[in-house]
This record gives C-alpha cells, structure tokens and sequence, in this order.
C-alpha cells in the first residue's frame, strides 16, 4: 500500500474517532502525522528534469568478453534530495563488476558518473533507458521518469579458427582461389598432359611421354584453382534444436560462424540463410566486411518454428546453379527427400551435423529405459546419415562433447571420395 495514502489514511480514522468520541488525546496523535505528511508533500519535487547519456567501451565483443558501461545523469531541473536510478538491462546480459544502480542527491544543475562491467551471452542487446524514482528523505511519495538513451551491444558468437575446408562443387568463379576447377592452367596438382606450346616454362617438360613419342614435345598441364560460390543454411527450427530446457542451436551458431569465415579467408562469395521462425538472407559478399555481416546476423538469431513450411526448405533461386551447399543441422528424418533433391539438382552438398542423440542423452539419467531409447534412436539416426552418404552428399556427424576443431581437421580438411557411381 502507498505509504502516503496509507499516512492520510491513519490521520483521517484518528480524527474521526477522537471527534466522535470528543476526545481530545486521540485528536492530538494526529497533529504529529499531519505535520509528517505536510512536510513530506511539501519537499517533494513538483517536477524532474533528468538526462541520461551512456557510452560503451565497445559495441560488439566475443561471447565471454566484458564490457565497460559508463552513465552520466544530469539534473536540469530543482534540487532533487533523493535519486535512485537504475539501468535496464535486458534478458541475456549480466553485471560482472560494479553496481547498475544509484542512490544520490542532485543538487541544480549537478550530475553522477558511474561505470559498471556486462557480460552476456550470444545475441543482440538494446541498452535504450535509466529508470529514475526521485523523492524526499521522509519516504511519502516517488515520482518515477525513465530516461531515454541510446546504447547497443553486439554480442557475437565464438569465431574457430580452421585450417581449411575441402568442398569440391561443379562451378566456380573466374577469380582464383583453392577450390579445384577441373580445367587446365595454372595450379599445384597434376591435372593433364598436352603439345608443349611457346611460352611454356621448361620444368613443365613430361620427359617420359615425351620420349615415348620422339616427334612432339609434352608439358604438363595443372588443375587451376579458382573461388566458388558458398551458400551457408543455418537450421533454426524448434523441432531440431531444442530438447526441454536445453537447446544444441548455440553449437550450430558455433559451426556455422567457424565455416563462414574459412570459406571467406579462402577467397569465396559466401551467403548465409538462416531456417527458423523465419528465413532470414545475409546476401553474398567477400572478405571481412561480409565476415562482419555474417556474425552481426549470427548474434540475432534465434530458434523457432516457420509458419509457412512444416519441413526444412530451401529457396533454390538464392543460390546459383550447381554452387556449394553448407547445412549446418542436427536433422531430422524428415529432411531427406529435401536434401535428397538438391543433391539430384546438381547442388553439390556438405552437412555439418551436431549429434542431437548424444546431446540429449547427456541431460538424462543413465536408467535402463534411457539407454535403451537412446540405442534405438542412435541405429534411426545412422540409417538416416547412411542414406545421404549413398546419395553423394558429404555428411560430418558431429559429437558435440568434442571440440569442433577436432572434428573439422579429421573429417573437412581432406578432398571428399563419392561412392562408386554416384556423379559429381
């Protein structure tokens, strides 16, 4: 109940008892709390003119890192006897050091610096208000104002660093790169043997073809090797990432953004699409300023189950035909025939999948009935990854209890071998 009202309240009942009764005792234990109210309402400001500024000590930082809030709040307006103000801070963020709150007195025309640390996990963050509750010393009555500022945080996922990773798709660019273009030139590995033709460097001489064949002179001929268009799919869907309270969608951000910035480093056009509540397209680009767009659109995502499509999908006018394809999830049976298409499209493909079996059983008790159940499902899953290994697509099962570098340097560095039949 409001102190104030409460106060008044008490001064009216004694009043109307000591009249009612024409007692005069009663009516004088009023006069004390009349002059208490009086002097509390009169103290009390009419108005309050506050301003708030707030500068960062950086505005995009790495999970993990902390960073330095500093707030200085002016008083325009009459002397204010007591201020508390407090710093809104979304959901996500935390105070690691120092205090979000103040209780001072501001004099006319004075001010109040403070600083404090936030750290928080992956995301997007609005630093946007102040909350200010001024009053007097007795404590009767609050006036609250909320203090506009302008503040936002950036905090991105973890970026891996990878040696490489061996994608072999049917088209590429026209500039060079690392990606293996199937065609004669310039390059490191062997490709083919031709005519010598003028100009050609004398090591390049096949001296044994060239003996075989006394008339002509043979050069080698190397594979040239160019940039390639690189189409990375996050998968945000509910249904595959999260398992009661806990979700694996952090270590698919966490692949993700590790494959993003190799392939840029590399020298490829990369473009990131996002599957979740909705499809969210990062166009594609080069370099760090694309590596930079990329993990600004990382830190904002988050799971969620789209309206329109009940099953992964994939809009194939975003990416060029027979371009290199990333899928970073942890699947579901019912994404076969979708991957199963692109594949027969002539996309080439390469799925990065966390292992949501061992992810979730990590969560639970190890009960016979459990361990039963995870049997059955992990045989389900096997069936499902040795479908799509045998229709030609590249699949890495990824444990999520070992470090992704671990996984990569055993399973994305080496040139991929298709089974037997199947076209590239």
């Amino acid at each position: 109940m409001n102190r104030t009202f409460f106060l008044a309240f008490l001064v009216f009942l004694l009043l109307f008892v000591g009249l009612a009764t024409i007692r005069p005792s009663i009516v004088a234990l009023a006069l004390p709390l009349v002059l208490y109210l009086l002097a509390g309402l009169w103290r009390l400001p009419e108005q309050v003119h506050l301003r708030a500024e707030r500068s960062l000590s950086a505005e995009r930082v790495k999970t993990g890192d902390d960073v330095t809030v500093t707030l200085i709040v002016s008083n325009s307006g009459s002397a204010l006897e007591e201020v508390l103000l407090e710093d809104q801070i979304p959901q996500g963020l935390e105070v690691a050091d120092g205090s979000a709150w103040r209780l001072v007195a501001l004099p006319a025309g004075g001010s109040v610096t403070w600083t404090y640390t936030l750290r928080g996990r992956r995301g997007y963050y609005g630093l946007k208000k102040v909350h200010a509750t001024a009053g007097e010393h007795l404590g009767l009555a609050r006036l609250e104002q909320d203090l506009p500022t302008d503040g936002q945080l950036f905090i991105l996922p973890p970026v891996l660093r990878l040696r490489r990773v061996s994608i072999q798709p049917r088209r590429t660019r026209i500039f060079s790169g690392t990606i293996p273009a199937r065609q004669g030139g310039s390059g490191v590995e062997f490709f083919d043997v031709r005519e010598y033709q003028q100009g050609d460097s004398p090591r390049w001489i096949n001296w044994r073809a060239t003996a075989r064949h006394p008339q002509n002179v043979f050069s080698n001929q190397f594979e040239q090797e160019r940039a390639a268009d690189v189409g990375l799919i996050l998968d945000g869907r509910h249904r595959t990432n999260d398992f009661g309270e806990r979700s694996i969608f952090e270590n698919s951000v966490l692949a993700a953004a590790a494959l993003a910035d190799t392939f840029l480093n590399a020298g490829n056009r990369v473009g990131l699409l996002f599957y979740g509540r909705q499809i969210t397209w990062t166009m594609p680009g080069y370099g760090k300023m694309q590596s930079e767009r990329i993990l600004h659109d990382l830190s904002r995502l988050e799971p969620g189950d789209s309206q329109n499509f009940s099953e992964l999908y994939v809009p194939r006018h975003l990416f060029p035909s027979r371009s290199q394809l990333v899928l970073v999830s942890p699947l579901i049976s019912e994404d076969y025939d979708v991957l199963a298409a692109l594949r027969m499209s002539g996309y080439h493909l390469l799925v990065v999948s966390p292992d949501p079996v061992s992810f979730e059983a990590d969560g639970l008790a190890e009960t016979r009935a459990n361990l039963l159940a995870r049997r059955i499902v992990q045989l389900q899953r096997a069936v499902l990854l040795r479908c799509l290994r045998g229709a030609g697509i590249h699949i890495v099962n990824w444990d999520t209890s070992q470090p992704f570098e671990k996984i990569a340097k055993r399973e994305l560095e080496q040139r991929m071998v298709l089974p037997r039949g199947v076209l590239r």
